[in-house]
C-alpha cells in the first residue's frame, strides 16, 4: 500500500453490505478498507486505531446511530471525512448527519464507480451534496414557523463576492455552474470557495453550506 492510497473504514450493521463495499473498494487501485465496525458504538475506537481518510457510515444502526457516531468520531478525529450511507435520498437522518459534521451522503444503491469517485472527492475536500438535498435543506431552514436566527458573525467576515459564491454553493451549484452564474473563471471560484471555508472554519463545502443556512445567509434569498 503506497502513501497515496486512501484508507477507508466501514461502519454498518449489515455484514453483507460491508462485504460488498469492501470488495468494491479493495479492487480499486488507489484505496483500501483498513477497518470495519458493526455498530456506531465502536466507530470512535476503530477510527482512532486505523486513522482512515474516509469513513462510510450507515445512518440506521442499533445502539448508536450514524448521527451520534459521526459527531463522536469527529470530536475525537476532526480531520477524518465521513460519508453517510442511506437507502433513501431524502431520509431525515441525512440532515442530522450533515449537521453532525458529515461531508455528504451516498445512496446504498450507488453504482460502484460512483462510490469510488465519491470517496475520492470527499478525501480531496469536496462535498457529496445533491441539489435535491440542498432544496430540502432550504425548505427546512426557510419553512413556515422557523424561528428567527441570529446572524453568524463569521459570515460578516466574507467579502461580497465570497458571500455570492457561498449562496450559490448553498443552492447546490458546482464550481463550474457558479462560474457561469457569476461570470467569473472557474479557478477564481475555487479560490473563493477555499477562502470561504477558511473564514468559516469549515472542513468542506457541506459544512460551509450548513453555516450559510443556520447563520441566516439564505433567508429571503
Amino acid at each position: 500500500m503506497s502513501d497515496e492510497t486512501l484508507r477507508v473504514v466501514l461502519i454498518d450493521d449489515d455484514a453483507l453490505m460491508r462485504a460488498g463495499l469492501r470488495m468494491i473498494i479493495d479492487q480499486s487501485d488507489d484505496m483500501i478498507v483498513v477497518g470495519e465496525a458493526d455498530d456506531g458504538a465502536h466507530a470512535v475506537a476503530v477510527v482512532r486505531e486505523h486513522r482512515p481518510d474516509v469513513v462510510l457510515m450507515d445512518v440506521r444502526m442499533p445502539e448508536v446511530n450514524g448521527i451520534d457516531a459521526t459527531r463522536a468520531l469527529l470530536d475525537d478525529q476532526p480531520n477524518t471525512r465521513v460519508v453517510v450511507l442511506t437507502t433513501f435520498e431524502l431520509e431525515e437522518y441525512v440532515f442530522g448527519a450533515l449537521r453532525a459534521g458529515a461531508s455528504g451522503f451516498l445512496l446504498k444503491r450507488t453504482e460502484p464507480e460512483q462510490l469510488l469517485d465519491g470517496i475520492r472527492s470527499v478525501a480531496e475536500g469536496d462535498a457529496l451534496l445533491s441539489p435535491s438535498v440542498t432544496r430540502r435543506l432550504i425548505e427546512e431552514f426557510t419553512g413556515a414557523g422557523t424561528p428567527q436566527r441570529e446572524p453568524d458573525p463569521r459570515l460578516t467576515d466574507l467579502t461580497d463576492r465570497e458571500s455570492e459564491v457561498l449562496v450559490e454553493m448553498a443552492r447546490g451549484r458546482s464550481n463550474e455552474e457558479i462560474a457561469d452564474v457569476l461570470y467569473i473563471a472557474e479557478n477564481t471560484v475555487k479560490t473563493h470557495v477555499k477562502r470561504v471555508m477558511s473564514k468559516l472554519g469549515s472542513r468542506d463545502r457541506v459544512q460551509a453550506v450548513v453555516t450559510a443556512f443556520e447563520g441566516g445567509l439564505m433567508d429571503g434569498v
